[in-house]
């Protein structure tokens, strides 16, 4: 069952929807090696005062692979939507940048209307 992308909150809840089950906490990670070449002109942009473009081209690579590791363990849970969407990033030791999304996995139903 795949899950729509209105289907993946951060909120504790979605409008219009009901958790029939919870199937815990899946994550996703995704991560991105350091390059030499981009650290050095990030530093040399960094002391003229240029945005460190590079480095939020990273970041949000890794992001998108987290999230969308994410959906599949959910999938792989039997869930159709996931809850309390958070993100984690940090910077590896080799200097890569690692970023974890994790959530609450969920099955969800339209809500009887009222």
């Amino acid at each position: 069952m795949a899950l729509a992308p209105e289907a993946v909150t951060t909120f504790a809840s979605i409008d219009g929807y009901r958790v029939v089950k919870s199937f815990g906490y899946a994550c996703g990670q995704g991560s991105r090696p350091r390059n030499v070449l981009r650290q050095t002109f990030r530093s040399i942009g960094a002391l003229i005062g240029l945005a460190p473009v590079e480095y939020l081209t990273d970041a949000e690579r890794a992001r998108t692979d987290s999230l969308e590791a994410l959906v599949r363990k959910a999938e792989t849970m039997g869930a159709n939507g996931v809850i309390g969407l958070q993100f984690q990033a940090s910077e590896a030791p080799d200097g890569g940048t690692r970023v974890v999304a994790f959530g609450e996995a969920v099955l969800l139903e339209p809500a009887p209307l009222a």
